[in-house]
């Protein structure tokens, strides 16, 4: 357990900075990024939470603009980069992007999915490229449960797993240079947080669309016991379904 990260109690999400179910004016986004500055308290470092896969690049983009354009040191703030998806090829105007198609915006480039030792460090050099100047210092593997449940048999989804764990191998290898400051995990599905807290050691863990005000299962809290038991922080995710709750349209991201 890293001892040296301090969480606030709310995190920014940055989804909507890549175009995730509606594609946002630049000045508006950055109005969305000044707020969550602004409105902070005085807290040091304003904490980010980011992902290749959010717009292919484009929520980390719009982030390290729009703190470039107001002038915020880089100690001021903390980025999270949930890896394993890398921008790719331009699309053609009016092209759905080859992953989760109608889901996101007005995209300018496609992504692939790169989850294994080589791949996780191409999407976090690729990452900190993107964020003009800022670099990530909380990274993880974005979406494993998604990875494994993309499976066609049981020896592809042992495989799929194995490559997870190659890719935190490589996280921890940036760790122990110091380049970032902890390891985490982000997935929707809880249970494979808990298959992975068995063979990593995480600093934190994400837990998304699980905790939520409509969902809060016994078994999820006795899990979540354990990991403050650990010393495992906890982030929690998508408490109000993605919005849902609070009047959006889209149940869940």
């Amino acid at each position: 357990m890293s001892q040296r990260i301090t969480l606030p109690k709310v995190i920014f999400g940055t989804s909507g900075l890549g175009n995730l179910y509606v594609a946002l004016e630049d000045k508006i986004k950055l109005e969305i990024v000044t707020a969550c500055i602004q409105y902070s308290s005085g807290q040091k470092p304003v904490v980010f939470d980011c992902a290749g896969k959010y717009g292919a690049g484009l929520a980390l983009e719009t982030l390290g603009n729009c703190l470039k354009m107001l002038n915020i040191k880089s100690e001021d703030v903390l980025i999270s980069n949930k890896l394993g998806w890398y921008r790719t090829t331009e699309l053609q105007s009016g092209t759905e992007p080859t992953f989760e198609p109608g889901v996101w915006r007005n995209l300018k480039y496609d992504a692939v999915q790169k989850i294994s030792y080589k791949g996780i460090l191409e999407c976090y050099e690729q990452g900190n490229q993107l964020l003009n100047g800022y670099k990530a210092k909380l990274v993880s593997v974005h979406d494993p449960d998604e990875y494994v449940a993309g499976a066609q048999s049981q020896l592809e989804k042992d495989k799929r797993y194995n490559d997870i764990i190659e890719a935190y191998r490589a996280l921890c290898e940036l760790k122990s240079r110091d380049e970032v400051k902890a390891i985490g995990i982000g997935s929707k599905d809880w249970r494979i947080i808990q298959r992975i807290v068995n063979d990593v050691n995480l600093d934190w863990v994400m837990i998304a669309n699980s905790m939520t005000v409509h969902s809060h299962p016994q078994e999820l809290v006795t899990f979540m016991e354990e990991l403050q038991q650990r010393g495992t922080i906890i982030i929690n995710a998508a408490v109000f379904n993605g919005g849902f709750l609070i009047g959006e349209d889209y149940y869940n991201y």
